[in-house]
C-alpha cells in the first residue's frame, strides 16, 4: 500500500493532483487509515498511471472518465468503442492545429505587413489592420 505522498513522488506529481483526481472521480483510495490517510493499492498505482498517461497524450478529464470506464469493462466492450473515443479526439486535435495555422497565418500578414521601425505607431499597419482601417487577405476574401 501506499500513501498518498508515497504515490506522488513515483509519478512525480503533487499530492493535491490525487485530491483532484479523488474529487474529480477518477481515483479513488483503496483504504483509509483510523487516523484518515489515504492507502493506495498496486491497482490504484496502475490506475494512476493509466490516467497520466491519458493525460500526457492530450484526452480531457472527460475523455479520461470515459476511457477509464471502457477500462474496466473491457471484455464488455469493443475496440471499435475505444477507438472511436481516441478518433473524436484526434479529430478534436486536427481542428485545433488548422485553427492555429489560421491565426499563425493571419499574424505571418500581420507581422510581414509592418516595418518593425524606430517611429511612431501611430500610423503602424499592425493596429491600422486590427482597428480595421487596412483591407486584410482575410477582408478581400469575403
Amino acid at each position: 500500500m501506499y500513501r498518498i505522498g508515497e504515490l506522488a513522488r513515483h509519478f512525480g506529481i503533487k499530492a493535491d493532483t490525487l485530491r483532484f483526481y479523488e474529487k474529480e472521480g477518477l481515483l479513488t483510495p483503496s483504504l483509509r487509515t483510523p487516523s484518515g490517510y489515504r492507502l493506495y493499492s498496486e491497482e490504484d498505482k496502475n490506475r494512476l498511471h493509466f490516467i497520466l498517461r491519458c493525460k500526457r497524450v492530450g484526452f480531457s478529464l472527460k475523455d479520461i472518465e470515459e476511457l477509464l470506464a471502457l477500462r474496466v469493462s473491457s471484455c464488455e466492450v469493443t475496440c471499435r468503442e475505444v477507438k472511436e473515443v481516441a478518433d473524436t479526439k484526434l479529430a478534436d486535435v486536427e481542428e485545433r492545429i488548422a485553427e492555429l495555422e489560421r491565426f499563425r497565418q493571419s499574424l505571418k500578414q500581420l507581422s510581414d505587413a509592418c516595418c518593425g521601425g524606430l517611429e511612431s505607431a501611430e500610423h503602424c499597419s499592425i493596429l491600422e489592420a486590427l482597428d480595421g482601417k487596412l483591407l486584410t487577405a482575410e477582408n478581400n476574401a469575403r
